[in-house]
């Protein structure tokens, strides 16, 4: 695993021993960059369920002005913490140890909003349609916020009809996908 571009392009990063993480594969995230490029210069970027930290630090390599990693494994938590030194990214990171849900309301009382969020829960964790819930009615959105949820192909996303966010774009792989998703009326 490592660095696709940017200013720490080509390092290493190390993985979460076991498989309690899912690392997304290079090519997916150098196709989900693609995709994200005109986003990401200067962008406030949230990895919510970060394992490795691998796509927050891709974006702050990118030009993301700052990344906020939110993971509740500790082991997690501390390679996430050794790619940032490794890549000396560190200075435009916040790791925040802890659940999603918690995170986010923590992040939302200090009245936080991001330009970016992306989200790869556990797909079998339901996961989804809570934090896409949650994440609707937040001021973490602002107006222009693409959030990018990694989830299985048959992941239904149906829900989002009652959330006041919409599907705008879908990116399949072979065994996964990408969808990005934005308040109703922005995309």
């Amino acid at each position: 695993m490592r660095v696709i571009a940017g200013k720490a392009g080509r390092l290493l990063l190390k993985s979460v021993p076991g498989y309690t993480t899912r690392p997304t594969v290079d090519k997916y995230k150098e196709t989900l960059f693609n995709i994200l490029a005109p986003y990401i210069p200067g962008a406030r970027f949230l990895d919510l369920f970060a394992g490795s930290g691998a796509i927050g630090i891709e974006a702050l390599s990118r030009g993301a002005a700052e990344c906020v990693f939110a993971e509740k494994d500790m082991r997690a938590v501390k390679v996430i913490r050794e790619n940032l030194r490794h890549t000396k990214l560190d200075a435009d990171a916040r790791v925040m140890p802890g659940d999603a849900g918690v995170v986010l309301a923590g992040l939302d009382r200090e009245g936080r909003s991001f330009d970016i969020i992306f989200m790869d829960p556990p797909y079998a964790g339901g996961f989804y349609e809570s934090i896409l819930t949650f994440l609707s009615s937040s001021a973490l959105l602002n107006d222009d916020t693409v959030i990018v949820a990694e989830a299985a192909l048959q992941e239904d996303f149906s829900f989002l009809e009652d959330t006041g966010l919409s599907e705008y774009r879908r990116k399949e792989y072979k065994t996964n996908m990408h969808v990005f998703i934005r308040r109703r009326g922005n995309g």
